[in-house]
């Protein structure tokens, strides 16, 4: 055999089969296996990996979580719901140098990549290695496309794996969506801190303004954030925060998206923003805001999910200045009647004016006072008192606030309380916080429409709606539901009822002996006088003539509540219901006895502009159409089921404008326009009421202890809820002229005593019987003349002297004899 060239008989050939070759033949197939389990494993690793990888297509149809808005009826935002903070701009709305600031601080060249940066992403992958070896943060180096993929379809895990994903579904996105649509969606769902995800949110939170609205300087801060919002806060780490936006500002100039000039110009600005992240510069409305939360989450349109993320237009019935005037009367009222009980003393102590102000700090003040300062005293001599407010400030309280502190609690140095600084260089006065609280509703007795709601002194301090959730007794505001249905059962004006003593058994056998306030007797009362000043015992001998399954029966259809026990405590106001309600209940009256249903809702739209929920569900066959010339426009039922003869709704006004003109309401005559109303007491004077109405307007007013104790003797509706009623009124019907209330058109009328009543045609009083009246003797029908369990007779016109043979036993507790 031949030998290849320098091939010696000492370094023979291999022989095939021999030892070398088997060797080289296991080490191969060693080799190759390595490979085949490397390869397997690479496999199964990248099947792990993207299992579970989302499609990019998935964000073709995606919107963002967005927030819910509530506006007034005039536009006003007064509320937003969500989870996340979030106005959603659509790409078009958001300003070009807005845009290109983010572009200049996140990815210049988003326009001429394809979702990845190939550059920059492989220099950061090296980096990473070193890293993730040394156990640090793994860096970005990604595209704003990157930042959609991981933001909206992967999760912030810092691991090698997730950025492979992140640069696939980059590259796929950019072949499924617009470049545009990128950026939107990059723009509406970045984190920017205060609250606020997207630019949207973030120009309102930062800087009370629209996106449309923004300076340069303000953009380009806005996009310094991304990287890290907490970095650059612009209150706590103001200068690094002012750096950054210059560093943007410069990148743009750079970049020839602005000027040199321009450039220079933004980066001499101050950073102001707003002290914290609000929901609406409006703020007057947050129990009406709480309670439209509450019932769209009742709603089958909305719920939960819908309400927080679904981005929804709500258009509410809350008129801003009725709110404010409802806001600012029941705060003003709650705070005289709390003034009238006396100095509670002050809300902390200090031993040392070191630090004072952290120890007042952890007092929380009412939100709604934001004139209101912490203070404290820094001498308490003779009849001078100094203080030194939390803000540095000092003087002297006046001296009117001086004697009411001593004359309570006291005040002393040390004592830490609120005041309210000086307006035109006077004293400064002391202030205390109510511990009494209560409601105020005002609504359009047509409509329904829930203009004004406030359910307490403070929001901020309390967020139980007083208004709809305080169940609470009406005491007299309850009576006109009595006499309307004595009135529905064939009472008339002109028809008298006894006011005098009288006894009942009630529960266990146990006597019941209601009285009148003023605990005198007038005798026989016609419906209206009796109405007018309130008779407790007269309303006592209606119910019991007309029946109080009758009366229950009217309180549940008016929506008073939705059953009431057949007792007649319950006419005398003894039952619970809420302010809303009763308001709702009133509104019938002004409405000619049609029942409306009251609501704050009056709209709500989704994203696209589409109606899902309307509150006025009439029918409108040609509100579609377009009206030319002489063409009729359209007529609309008006909305609401017939609870009550139209004349008993006005007979009822009429006497309610009665107590206004001549029975315990008299204060409200200082409108000077057509008012009518009904006040309320409930025993031992725990809570005062008055509900009264203009005749486009019901209102009604609540005050009382959560806790439900006594107000105080003499603490009536007309001496605590009406003022509040007063000093809203004034304010809604200022520019407004007066309006009588609307008459039925069948209605007949004959004068009862000097008053024009209202009568349904038939039960009009004959002249006779109107001439005996005016002499002062009972008119009209008398179907009431009965013996009672006690042998008392009531109808006849000597019976107002007549008394219980017994003698009344003492008050309990729980006696009713109070209520007016």
């Amino acid at each position: 055999m031949e030998r290849p060239p320098g091939q010696s008989q000492l370094n023979p050939p291999p022989v095939a089969g021999g030892p070398r070759w088997r060797g080289l033949g296991i080490a191969g197939l060693a080799a190759l296996g390595l490979i085949a389990l490397g390869a397997l494993a690479v496999g199964v690793y990248a099947a792990w990996l993207f299992h579970d990888m989302p499609d990019a297509s998935d964000l073709v149809d995606y919107h963002p979580p967005t927030a819910t808005r509530a506006y007034a009826w005039d536009g006003t935002l007064i509320g937003e719901f969500s989870r996340e903070r979030r106005i959603f701009v659509p790409y078009d709305a958001i300003p070009a140098q807005t845009a290109q600031a983010f572009l200049a601080a996140e990815d210049h060249s988003f326009f001429k990549h394809g979702g990845v940066d190939v550059g920059g992403f492989a220099r950061a992958q090296m980096k990473n290695v070193v890293n993730l070896a040394q156990g640090r943060r793994l860096e970005g180096g990604s595209t704003i496309t990157q930042q959609v993929a991981k933001n909206i379809l992967l999760s912030n895990e810092q691991t090698v794996g997730r950025k492979l994903k992140e640069a696939i579904l980059a590259s796929q996105l950019e072949q499924t969506l617009s470049k545009e649509r990128i950026l939107e969606l990059y723009m509406n769902e970045i984190w920017l801190g205060y609250r606020s995800y997207g630019v949207g949110a973030a120009a309102y939170n930062y800087f009370g303004k629209s996106v449309s609205e923004l300076t340069l300087a303000e953009s380009a801060y806005l996009a310094a954030l991304p990287k890290g919002p907490d970095n650059y806060h612009p209150i706590r780490r103001k200068a690094q925060a002012i750096a950054r936006r210059n560093w943007v500002i410069d990148q743009m100039a750079d970049l020839g998206w602005i000027t040199r000039e321009e450039a220079k110009k933004a980066m001499a600005e101050d950073l102001v923003v707003q002290a914290a992240p609000t929901r609406s510069q409006y703020r007057d409305a947050d129990y009406f805001v709480e309670e439209v939360r509450r019932i769209a989450l009742d709603m089958k349109e909305l719920g939960d999910d819908r309400l927080n993320a679904g981005g929804y237009y709500m258009r509410t019935t809350l008129d801003p200045q009725l709110q404010s005037a409802a806001k600012q009367a029941l705060m003003t009222g709650l705070e005289t009647y709390d003034r009238r009980h006396g100095w509670r003393g002050a809300f902390g102590h200090v031993t040392t004016l070191t630090g004072w102000q952290e120890v007042a700090r952890k007092t929380v003040k009412p939100r709604e006072r934001q004139d209101w300062k912490r203070a404290v005293v820094t001498g308490a001599s003779g009849g001078s008192v100094t203080v030194q407010t939390i803000d540095g400030a000092t003087g002297s309280l006046a001296g009117q606030d001086v004697s009411w502190a001593r004359a309570g609690k006291g005040i002393g140095a040390g004592d830490l309380v609120f005041v309210e600084p000086p307006k035109d260089g006077g004293p400064y006065r002391l202030k205390q916080v109510p511990a009494v609280n209560g409601a105020l509703v005002a609504m359009e007795p047509y409509s329904g429409r829930v203009v004004a709601m406030v359910g307490g002194y403070s929001f901020s301090l309390s967020s139980f709606n007083r208004a709809t959730q305080a169940l609470r007794q009406p005491g007299s505001s309850f009576k006109p539901i009595v006499y309307a249905t004595a009135l529905e059962s064939g009472y008339t004006p002109a028809s008298t009822v006894l006011d005098a003593p009288i006894t009942l058994k009630g529960y266990g056998g146990q006597d019941w002996s209601p009285e009148n306030y003023s605990r005198d007797y007038y005798g026989a009362l016609t419906l209206r006088k009796g109405l007018e000043l309130s008779r407790n015992t007269m309303t006592v001998r209606l119910a019991q003539s007309v029946g109080m399954a009758k009366i229950a029966t009217m309180a549940e259809r008016l929506g008073v509540t939705k059953k009431m026990d057949r007792v007649l405590a319950m006419a005398l106001g003894a039952g619970e219901t809420t302010t809303y309600r009763m308001a709702a209940a009133y509104s019938t009256f002004v409405n000619g006895g049609k029942l409306v249903q009251p609501h704050l809702i009056e709209m709500v739209e989704d994203r696209n502009g589409k109606v899902i929920w309307r509150a006025d569900r009439r029918p409108c066959d040609r509100c579609d159409a377009g009206f030319f010339g002489d063409a009729e426009s359209p007529r609309i039922a008006r909305t609401g089921d017939q609870v009550m003869d139209p004349i008993t709704a006005y007979q009822i006004t009429s006497m309610l404008e009665g107590v206004v003109q001549r029975g315990t309401a008299t204060q409200a005559l200082s409108v000077g326009k057509p008012l009518g109303g009904k006040t309320g007491t409930t025993n031992d004077y725990r809570s005062a009421w008055f509900m009264g109405f203009s005749p486009n307007l019901v209102v009604g007013v609540y005050i009382g202890f959560d806790d439900n104790r006594s107000l105080g003797n003499n603490e009536t509706g007309s001496v605590a809820a009406v003022p509040i009623f007063v000093d809203f009124m004034t304010q809604a019907l200022k520019d407004k002229p007066p309006v009588p209330f609307k008459a039925p058109a069948n209605a007949k009328y004959a004068m009862i005593r000097g008053i024009r009543e209202a009568f349904r045609p038939g039960t009009e009083p004959s002249v006779s019987s109107q001439a005996l009246g005016a002499a002062g003797t009972p008119s009209g029908p008398q179907p009431y003349n009965q013996v009672f369990p006690n042998g008392q007779i009531t109808g006849a016109p000597n019976a107002a002297a007549a008394v219980s043979p017994q003698a009344p036993p003492p008050k309990k507790k729980d006696d009713l004899s109070d209520l007016f």
